[in-house]
Formats: C-alpha cells, structure tokens, sequence
C-alpha cells in the first residue's frame, strides 16, 4: 500500500538514500508499526474501507500475518539512516485469502507494500518495486503481479501503473465480497 502521487506527475523516482535489505522475523515489529500508521492515516482522509479501522497489530490474525511474511515469505525492508520505513513482502502466488488463481506461468506477486507515512513522496515504494523486479529477473522469473484496492477514486491502481504494471483483472473480496480489488501485472525482460 503506497499512496500515490500527485497526478500527473509521471512516474515516481526511487529514493536516491534509500538502503533495501532482505527482512526476516526481526523486522516484524517495524512492519506492525507501518501498517498501523498506515491504517490511522488513511483514516485520517476518510478511507475507512481500504484496510478498515483496527489497527493492524490489533487484528485476530494481524501480528501472526506479518510473522509468515517474514518466516515464509521474502520480505525486504527500505531503510533511511537505519531506520526502517518501508516493507514489501515477495511470494509465489497471491494469498489464498483472495479470489485470484495462481498464474499459469511461474511468478512472483508484492503480498505487501506499505511505507511510513511521514517519508510519503521521497520514492521509497517506488524503489522497493523496483527491488521486487530485480529480485523476480534474478529468479529468472518474467511475470510479477500485484493486487490491490481500487476503491475510491483509483489512485493505488495508477500508482502501480506508473511503477510499471498492466491492470489485469478486477475482483470483489473480504468477509461481505464488496472490498473492490483490482490484479496488475508486469513483464520482465
């Protein structure tokens, strides 16, 4: 989850100071606290549906979710100064939770993004899929897909676009199936 740019800004440069490392279960608690401001942010705006209003370390499976990404999936932490301010999470597939079947092809799918709010606009999502890309040529895998929310006006869909990625599919999940969701994709050379 990374908001998006202003409009018509074109695509967003990574964070030239940015530091991205391969996370592991150390990081959970930095994670936690990243999608907790993200969840009282977009609060803050009027966005009560993208992630609800609990915060993250509050849900039932919230701490034991951010546990597997960082045990049983690959994650990766951006860092400014040593301080952590962003996460993406890479897998296999997209979580089972969600209406989408794996691709037909191997991949590898963003389970998470999300970055600290007060470093909003400096690139750090933008450089963390950019790693993502990096890491799936790496595995000599060409396809790279992300879902997300694409409620409200759209502007998550776009941001994913100027990072690269195609719209693909559109879903409806969660527990009453009317959370808009909408699956991108990416080629690699």
């Amino acid at each position: 989850m990374e908001n998006a740019p202003a409009p018509g800004t074109g695509t967003p440069t990574p964070a030239r100071d940015v530091h991205i490392r391969p996370g592991g279960p150390a990081d959970a608690p930095a994670i936690l606290a990243m999608l907790d401001s993200a969840v009282a942010w977009m609060n803050a705006r009027g966005n009560t549906e993208q992630w609800g209003t609990i915060p993250y370390s509050q849900r039932p499976r919230g701490p034991a979710r951010v546990e597997e990404y960082t045990t049983h999936h690959t994650p990766y932490i951006a860092e400014l100064a040593g301080t952590p301010v962003g996460a993406l999470v890479l897998h296999t597939g997209p979580s089972p939770d969600l209406p989408l079947p794996p691709a037909p092809e191997p991949e590898r799918y963003v389970r998470l993004l999300v970055t600290e709010r007060r470093h909003a606009g400096r690139g750090i999502g933008a450089a963390l899929l950019t790693r993502a890309a990096e890491e799936t040529r790496r595995a000599g895998v060409h396809l790279l897909r992300v879902d997300c929310w694409a409620g409200d006006d759209g502007a998550l869909v776009a941001y994913y676009q100027r990072n690269g990625f195609t719209p693909a599919t559109t879903f409806q999940a969660g527990p009453t199936g009317t959370w808009p969701g909408r699956l991108l994709t990416r080629r690699l050379p």
